[in-house]
């Protein structure tokens, strides 16, 4: 991923720069928060912003809003007290970051910012076929549509796709539809020109620009709207587009890839997704199979998973043991690959023997491994009783229960917003409302 850092690289600041380039991070310096925007309306695309409170975040945060830019932004500073850093997040910051900084948090907030999974790693039939599909198609410039529910892997495959392709010297640049609100979404793809609405004080290259001679994968593709979609398919036929408020089209060199966890032709049905769209991006699909369909993956991704947060951790690289595993095929992965990773980084954590033990598994439902088997329900007990929450408020029940299950994910927004069955846009929102009234809000992890 791509940070940039907008402050001076002397002092905590710049331990925090090292840290990241040490996590993989490339790094962007601004000086100041002018210099800052100056960048991130360039063609090079950050997945973040690091910025000094000492800066004027507030600016910040409402100029990158008026010019359309959607990079999270990430605050940080030295001996901050809670007051300040709160003020922070009301300030439009994603994340409080305290200096000098931790890695393990480092690790944390830049695979948040960046949701970019690890490598690929499959061992099943039924993956291993579907890699050979992708492997033959790689090398085209075709478009390709990657299907599968939430948590399977949909960006990693497209990922590879890129890496095996003749344009893998060129930028992959992704975009999540869903993550962007709507209003923003235009601006991100095709990029504007100064002038072109209220805030828009210079010209800024979008996604498609950023992506020439590469690979632009759009990311939850069904979640954008209607209006947008016609836009982006006269892209695709013309392979040119429009900046916003532009007199003149530009050309592009780009190949799409695609990916959603909905069936996009039921969307066509429903009048939601345009077919003639659909059938453009859908040259070539490549379709995922929910962890649950590819058991021969399962211990292969533990134990990759299990090296390397004992790695981000600065932990003994422990074995996951016989009953461990035993324990994680028999799980019904309802969250599929993304919840088995937070599975083993939470077993990574809590191990101290000398490998991963069944009674470090902790699954989401499940009772814990040593646990005994749980007495029936009465009968005359109504299933799923819920008189324990009578005299609560229905926003404070909400609240807690946003909250656990951000803890249950280790901090992951995407996996809590697919168990709380809301969209990721719509959990954002909460939890800054959340950090604006004092709430003690869990730190991102892995998206």
């Amino acid at each position: 991923m791509r940070v940039l850092i907008v402050g001076s690289l002397s002092g905590p600041l710049g331990a925090a720069a090292r840290l990241s380039v040490g996590r993989g991070a490339r790094l962007e310096q601004a000086d100041d928060v002018e210099q800052a925007l100056d960048r991130l309306r360039g063609k090079v695309i950050v997945d973040a912003v690091l910025c000094d409170v000492a800066l004027d975040l507030a600016y910040l945060v409402s100029a990158m809003e008026r010019q359309r830019i959607a990079t999270p932004v990430i605050a940080c500073g030295v001996n901050v007290t809670p007051e300040r850093a709160a003020r922070a997040i009301r300030d439009g910051a994603l994340e409080f970051l305290p200096l000098p900084p931790d890695a393990d948090l480092i690790a944390a907030i830049l695979q948040a910012a960046s949701a970019q999974s690890h490598r690929l790693v499959a061992r099943d039939p039924v993956m291993l076929d579907l890699l050979r599909r992708a492997d033959q198609v790689a090398r085209a410039d075709a478009s390709v549509l990657v299907s599968g529910e939430s948590g399977t892997g949909k960006e990693v495959l497209a990922r590879h796709l890129h890496r095996h392709s003749r344009r893998a010297a060129g930028a992959f640049v992704a975009l999540n539809c869903a993550a962007i609100p709507e209003n923003l979404l235009e601006s991100e793809m095709f990029g504007h020109e100064k002038g072109a609405f209220s805030g828009a004080s210079a010209r800024r290259i979008g996604r498609f620009e950023a992506a020439d001679g590469g690979t632009l994968l759009l990311d939850e593709i069904s979640e954008m709207d209607l209006r947008l979609q016609a836009k982006l398919l006269r892209a695709l036929q013309e392979r040119e587009i429009d900046r916003l408020g532009g007199s003149a089209p530009v050309k592009v060199d780009v190949r799409i890839l695609a990916t959603s966890n909905r069936d996009l032709l039921a969307e066509v049905s429903r009048g939601t997704f345009r077919e003639d769209l659909y059938f453009r991006l859908n040259v070539i699909c490549l379709h995922i199979p929910p962890l649950r369909e590819r058991p021969g993956d399962i211990t292969a991704l533990a134990e990759h998973f299990a090296r390397h947060y004992a790695e981000v951790n600065s932990l003994p690289c422990r074995p996951v043991g016989a009953m461990a595993l035993a324990r994680l095929r028999a799980a019904p992965w309802r969250g599929n690959v993304r919840e088995l990773e937070n599975t083993i980084h939470r077993a990574v954590l809590l191990a101290s023997g000398e490998e991963i033990g069944a009674e470090d598994i902790e699954l989401l439902g499940a009772a814990p491994a040593t646990s005994p088997a749980p007495l029936p329900v009465c009968a005359s007990a109504p299933k799923g009783d819920v008189s324990g929450l009578i005299g609560r408020r229905m926003e404070d029940v909400e609240r807690s229960l946003i909250i656990e299950t951000l803890h249950h994910t280790l901090g992951n927004r995407t996996h809590a917003a697919a168990i709380l069955g809301i969209s990721i846009r719509a959990l954002r929102n909460k939890l800054r409302d959340y950090a604006a009234q004092g709430e003690a809000v869990p730190p991102s992890a892995a998206a």
